[in-house]
């Protein structure tokens, strides 16, 4: 009997004296941050991949306005200027069509006069004495001089625009960029005045850059 209540009372003790369990409950899972800008990350980069800044080449820009015009001004995508070039280029097309077939007639009208061959003179030839014929050839031949002139300083022109404008595409022309005159200290202790230029970058967090052009 004594054994039996000494067992018992052991096995009470032992009961009372184990800890009090709470039943696990399922801890739900969340998204971290890291995932998130990660994700955030990749969808940035991928979008500024399909928003790359065109940057033309100004060689490639002046080869091909010089092999056909108007071609450079399509690469660098000003493609406004392609009209403008074209109706230059016809205006000069027509200006050397006549003044070439006005030149022609009236020279070929004044060498028959020269040498009594009639069957040079048209219509409009007949109207005029032989020393008016030589005055008109010679006016159209200088008139068809000037019009190729033009045409091959035009043509020079639309070739420098698009190469410059392939320089120019992505040129920062903000406010950020200015020019003033200031009081100068030259190296040799004399005073004097001179250009500043300042260029401050784009990042607020960085000084801006000023130089200093004496005249």
């Amino acid at each position: 009997m004594a054994l039996c209540s000494v067992c018992s009372y052991a096995q009470t003790d032992s009961t009372s004296n184990k800890p009090d369990t709470l039943p696990e409950t399922p801890i739900a899972t969340t998204p971290t941050t890291a995932n998130a800008d990660s994700t955030r990350v990749v969808t940035a980069d991928s979008t500024s991949k399909k928003h790359k800044i065109f940057q033309p080449n100004p060689k490639k820009a002046g080869l091909y306005s010089a092999i056909f015009p108007g071609f450079g001004q399509i690469y660098n995508r000003q493609y406004w200027k392609v009209p403008v070039v074209y109706a230059l280029l016809g205006v000069a097309g027509y200006f050397i069509v006549t003044n070439q077939s006005h030149y022609q007639e009236y020279r070929k009208a004044y060498i028959g006069r020269q040498t009594n061959d009639l069957s040079t003179e048209t219509a409009n030839t007949l109207l005029y004495t032989t020393n008016q014929l030589k005055t008109l050839q010679d006016g159209y031949k200088r008139y068809l001089d000037i019009t190729v002139l033009l045409t091959g300083v035009g043509y020079t022109l639309q070739i420098l625009d698009a190469v410059v404008f392939a320089h120019l595409k992505n040129f920062d022309i903000s406010k950020d960029i200015s020019m003033r005159l200031q009081p100068l200290a030259m190296p040799n202790g004399n005073a004097g005045v001179g250009f500043a230029f300042r260029m401050k970058p784009k990042s607020f967090n960085a000084l801006p850059k000023e130089y200093v052009s004496p005249f």
